[in-house]
């Protein structure tokens, strides 16, 4: 299934209430002030993004995510918050379709400087500090359960899933992450570790730890490869359609002080979390790193090294269910037809499951 065109909206800006989102019919956005920012880059937003089926939206996804599970049951109404990862935001629209037709209600939020929430003269993606990010997803969590007056099941993509668990895991340790509200945590391809040969993880941390701290906005010389962003854009080899100034198709520059946030939170998630719901954990069975677009970028994760990600995942502390998704790009649900359906018959397995886990738990 391929999404419409978007539309940047003019409107996107400061508001407390909800308002039409880039989207179209059925979505919703809503300005998180978040006041000055501790990085310097002036007054900062995130923006909190809902899905209203009942607005005439359809519950059918496309043959690549049925809107129900195959037996025809729902899901248990359980609200759904989503993170994206670096160079990304809420774009797809299939996901929160296919949540929103279990009966689940959908929200996805816009992380400051990223997609709907980038300011002028703010550098994208920019934070010093992971833990930072506590701020809008404390207040996305509040509004929410205030909203929907339910549990909470967080899904996190790429670096997003880094952002959930060390999250999760500091609510687990403030009071718990059940008393705050959250069931569960879904990961599609979290990224746990820096790729690439080992040195970039032992000498290379040690460079970017410097560098970070004291020229943090520097842009690390990194090679620039478009393969990923190529295979999904439609207007190249893929069938989505997103917009390019809020994902460009090689990916924003890589800053020092970012990047040392990044290995910052990953050498805390090697420790060992205790994140206080069961996991999910979706990701390809292979990895293909390629300068340039090639058929082979289509059945594998083109941008971390699922090596990686099967070895963290253990430190998750607490029940963690992994599934390899044959042909699954790096964001398995947008893969091609066949593994995004296998991706979606997992989800929706396992929210099945832990339906009847919590079910059980509280009885």
């Amino acid at each position: 299934m391929t999404n419409e065109p978007l539309a940047r909206s003019s409107t996107l800006g400061a508001a407390d209430t909800w308002q039409p989102d880039v989207l179209g019919d059925g979505y919703e956005y809503r300005t998180l002030d978040l006041g000055t920012d501790p990085d310097g880059e002036g007054e900062i937003v995130a923006t909190l993004v809902r899905h209203l089926p009942d607005t005439g939206i359809s519950g059918d996804t496309g043959s690549g995510a049925p809107g129900t599970t195959g037996s025809g049951a729902t899901g248990p109404a359980v609200a759904v918050l989503y993170l994206h990862g670096f160079t990304d935001y809420f774009f797809q629209r299939h996901v929160a379709e296919h949540l929103t037709a279990r009966g689940h209600r959908f929200y996805a939020l816009d992380l400051r400087k990223c997609g709907r929430s980038l300011r002028a003269n703010q550098t994208p993606h920019f934070i010093g500090d992971l833990a930072l990010y506590d701020r809008e997803l404390n207040e996305s969590l509040r509004l929410i359960t205030e909203e929907t007056q339910g549990e909470v099941l967080v899904m996190g993509h790429s670096t997003g899933g880094l952002v959930a668990s060390l999250w999760l895991d500091r609510l687990q340790r403030a009071g718990g992450t059940a008393a705050a509200g959250v069931s569960g945590l879904v990961l599609n391809s979290p990224w746990f570790d820096l790729q690439g040969p080992t040195y970039v993880r032992t000498v290379g941390t040690q460079v970017i730890n410097t560098v970070g701290r004291f020229r943090a906005k520097s842009a690390l010389p990194l090679s620039k490869s478009s393969a990923y962003g190529d295979s999904l854009h439609h207007s190249l080899a893929g069938e989505w359609d997103y917009d390019l100034d809020w994902k460009p198709r090689q990916g924003f520059p890589v800053r020092a002080g970012w990047l040392r946030a990044i290995r910052l939170g990953q050498a805390r998630l090697h420790r060992g979390l205790d994140i206080g719901v069961p996991a999910l954990l979706l990701r390809s069975k292979l990895t293909q790193f390629a300068r340039e677009y090639g058929p082979a970028v289509d059945v594998a994760d083109a941008v971390l090294d699922v090596a990686q990600i099967q070895r963290w995942a253990g430190c998750l502390g607490d029940r963690t269910s992994i599934v390899p998704i044959d042909g699954a790009r790096h964001d398995v649900f947008l893969s091609a037809d066949e593994p995004r359906s296998a991706a979606f018959r997992e989800l929706d397995s396992w929210l099945d499951w832990l339906a009847t886990y919590l079910s059980g738990e509280r009885t």
